[in-house]
This record gives structure tokens, C-alpha cells and sequence, in this order.
């Protein structure tokens, strides 16, 4: 955790928000942006002047392109790696800190969103690694082998075996490819130990649309 933001107090409570569907950033979790519409530069410009903070949060209406409603929770990430490129994009890497729900929108003039948020339901999320031994790690390795069995994707097993149990569940949700609505659900998880369930449970659906999923061993 980064030393100026210790507890839910020392978050602002106005912060700016970057609506992006399918984004998933959870707390000490990084998230690479790459960074092009003018009113979000603008937003990095103004973030690297102040604390560097940014709320990633995601429309709750797609087709509502301009001002799209918004769910009612999103995370606050810290600019912790900046790049510029030579067309004028920006390459940033947000780590997370904690997860805040939006209380209202803030009438302001900038060109990006802002909102008064609280992290207060959310003091969980100061403390790291809180809840890892009630997840069920058997399970979740499991289900992991059988979704990159049935993608035919290639993982590095040694550092999945190595990582923490919070590093592990919220890598693996910020990084599936799952919808939304799932991202969503991620997010909001109560525990480290239902987010681990809700995870499972996603992937065990869509290993039953593909068919292969009979002989998986869930719990």
C-alpha cells in the first residue's frame, strides 16, 4: 500500500473517473491503459499534478456513448508508471488501492467525470492480504486447468504456484475475459473468499456452454 493512503480517510472525496467497460482494476492489482481520447489526457495531466489517482469504474449502459450511466462501484487506482508516446498517447500502469462507491456525480467543468465517492464499506481493502486462508485454493487452481485446457492457452504454473492467494484471485479476475455484468460481480465480492467463489462459478458456466466442463473437479 502506498504510504499516503493507509485508511479510507486518506482517500479524496472527489476523484476523477475513467468509465471503461470490461476493466477491472482491485486493490494492490495493475492495470495497464493505454491512454488517447483528449478528455482522458487531460484527466492523466491533471491526476500527475495532484496525488495520482484515478477511479476506474464501468458504464452501466453501453449505448449511451456520451454520459453513460455508471454502476455504483469502481476502484481508485494510483498512476504508478507513465510513458508518452510519439503520436500522443499516454502509457500508464494503475495500481490499485481500494474499491469506493460513487455517493454522486460532481458538477465540474472538466472535460472527464468526476465523483464524490466513499471507501468507508471498503476498509477491507487497506489491509493486504486480508481473507486468504478461507479461499479455496484447490478449487480455483482446478478450474483455472480446465478453462486453459479447453482455450489452449499456455500459463507459467511455477508463479501461479508461487503467488499469494490474493495476488492469485485478483490477477485471475482482473485478467478473464469474462463480461461486464461478471467483472462486475468480481468487484463487488464481499471476501477475497467469495470473489474466489464467484470466479469459479463464472468459469464452471462457461466451461458447461463449451461441454468440456463434466469431468472438472469443483467444489
Amino acid at each position: 500500500m502506498h504510504p499516503l493512503f493507509q485508511t479510507e480517510a486518506d482517500l479524496p472525496s472527489v476523484i476523477p473517473v475513467f468509465p471503461l467497460s470490461g476493466a477491472l482494476l482491485l486493490p494492490r492489482g495493475q492495470l495497464p491503459l493505454n491512454i488517447f481520447e483528449p478528455r482522458y489526457l487531460a484527466m492523466i495531466d491533471d491526476a500527475l499534478r495532484g496525488a495520482r489517482l484515478i477511479g476506474m469504474i464501468q458504464p452501466e449502459d453501453e449505448e449511451a456513448e456520451d454520459k453513460p450511466r455508471l454502476f455504483q462501484v469502481g476502484c481508485v487506482g494510483r498512476i504508478t508508471q507513465f510513458a508518452e508516446t510519439g503520436d500522443g498517447r499516454y502509457l500508464i500502469q494503475l495500481t490499485g488501492i481500494s474499491r469506493f462507491r460513487v455517493q454522486e456525480e460532481a458538477n465540474v467543468d472538466t472535460p472527464y467525470r468526476q465523483c464524490h465517492i466513499t471507501a468507508a464499506p471498503f476498509a477491507i481493502d487497506f489491509t493486504p492480504r486480508a481473507g486468504e486462508e478461507e479461499v479455496d485454493r484447490k478449487a480455483l487452481i482446478e478450474t483455472l486447468k480446465a478453462y486453459l485446457a479447453v482455450n489452449h492457452f499456455q500459463v507459467d504454473w511455477k508463479e501461479i504456484h508461487e503467488a499469494p492467494n490474493e495476488a492469485l484471485v485478483n490477477a485471475l479476475s482482473m485478467m478473464s475475459p469474462f463480461g461486464r455484468r461478471e467483472k462486475q460481480a468480481l468487484l463487488e465480492a464481499a471476501s477475497l473468499r467469495e470473489r474466489a467463489e464467484i470466479l469459479v462459478a463464472i468459469t464452471q458456466i462457461e466451461l458447461a456452454k463449451s461441454g468440456d466442463g463434466s469431468d472438472t473437479p469443483l467444489q
